[in-house]
């Protein structure tokens, strides 16, 4: 009991001290995996790309696989969802920290939350269509968004594109 005490007067008091701390986690974790989520991205890429593939060609074939398809388009639609989910629960919301207009690095803020929010968008185009051009612009707005979040140096570093297991 005296345990329980003991953190209810301290977590105040550590929270009023350091509150950059724990600003930006839903919950105070300390765990951050953005190189991770940045390969998630492109994975979700691969998918509505995959996806968006298989659709054209189960769709030419002379007798149509209804059941494939509609699997094929619910995971473009799926994966799409993931890609805006973690754009903007963990990006937006959780990693891109709101900046006061003076501040010196503003103009580098807007143009992270300007690529987040056309990213957001591409991802929606590609529920609407099967037009792989638009997975190429959301993987040029992802590549240009990790640039403009870890720096020119670190930036460049992405996974190759395609390099998984096929299955």
């Amino acid at each position: 009991m005296k345990k329980y005490a003991l953190i209810s007067i301290v977590l105040p008091v550590v929270l009023l001290i350091a509150p950059g701390v724990f600003s930006h986690c839903e919950i105070p974790c300390g765990i951050y995996g953005d190189e991770t989520r940045f390969y998630i991205l492109e994975e979700h890429i691969q998918t509505i790309e995959k996806s968006m593939t298989m659709i054209m060609d189960l769709s030419g074939e002379g007798e149509k696989n209804y059941n494939q398809l509609v699997r094929w388009i619910d995971n473009k639609e799926t994966h799409a969802g993931y890609f805006q989910d973690i754009v903007s629960q963990y990006f937006m919301t959780q990693r891109v920290k709101p900046m006061d207009p003076e501040d010196e690095q503003y103009q580098k803020y807007l143009e992270k939350i300007t690529l987040l929010h056309k990213m957001l968008i591409a991802a929606m185009k590609t529920k609407q269509t099967t037009d792989v051009e638009i997975t190429k612009e959301l993987r040029s707005l992802l590549d240009r968004f990790r640039i403009a979040y870890f720096g020119a140096e670190r930036g460049e570093h992405r996974p190759p594109h395609g390099n998984h297991e096929r299955h």
